[in-house]
């Protein structure tokens, strides 16, 4: 099954999970973390959704799947482990024009989740398309040690500065060139290092006076 890659926005878009197993506390980590407005249906919770729940981060329907439970939702995840109700899960989705992803059978469905690394903006993620899900972790397990949380916090001085730059200058050779100039700049390396002095002179010779972090809008942070 081939797979087109494109990142949804689902922050406050309601999204069902089906099951309330190990799959389903999963899936939640990561919907939650993109803003979704989660519920699962399942007579059981694994006890970390039902911290989740008692939080009030997601909603729980305490009983078997059934019928139009599906109704409303965006995006539908079946998760049990019962192949059967995964399967009349997916028609429901399939009959109402619902995208769902089978934990079980991926083919059945029509997306995937894939592995993915997170930092701050930065979005990195890995499929193997459902043919090893082992695999993938492997991958993002090292893309997590060579893309450290500095990444992120970068990315949040170059979004400030392409805002900015968008704002005070209509040129847009001028400041693509800008972008390219930071992009390959040593940024991530001095974050990683915690420089901002040495940042706030790299900012103000590349994008000029006022790209400065505080100038930016940004916390501001001791050098190391």
């Amino acid at each position: 099954m081939d797979f087109f890659p494109v990142n949804l926005s689902i922050r406050d878009r309601a999204v069902t999970i089906v099951g309330g197993g190990a799959v389903a506390r999963r899936k939640c980590r990561s919907l939650l973390e993109a803003g979704a407005r989660i519920t699962v249906i399942a007579p059981r919770l694994d006890p970390r959704l039902g911290e989740l729940r008692d939080q009030g981060l997601l909603a729980h329907i305490q009983r078997s799947y059934e019928p139009g439970d599906l109704t409303g939702a965006f995006l539908v995840f079946a998760a049990t482990d019962n192949a059967a109700v995964n399967r009349a899960v997916a028609e429901e989705a399939a009959s109402r024009g619902i995208l769902v992803s089978l934990a079980d059978t991926p083919a059945l469905g029509n997306f995937t989740m894939p592995s993915a690394v997170r930092r701050g903006a930065l979005l990195i993620a890995v499929s193997t398309g459902g043919k090893s899900p082992a695999l993938a972790r492997l991958i993002r397990e090292g893309l997590e040690e060579e893309f450290g949380p500095e990444y992120g916090e970068a990315l949040e001085i170059l979004g400030a500065v392409r805002e900015k730059l968008l704002t005070v200058s209509r040129n847009t050779a001028y400041n693509k060139k800008i972008f390219s100039d930071l992009a390959v700049s040593p940024l991530v390396e001095l974050v990683r290092l915690r420089r901002y002095d040495e940042i706030d002179l790299l900012l103000t010779r590349l994008a000029g006076p006022g790209f400065t972090r505080e100038g930016l809008g940004l916390e501001k942070k001791d050098s190391a």
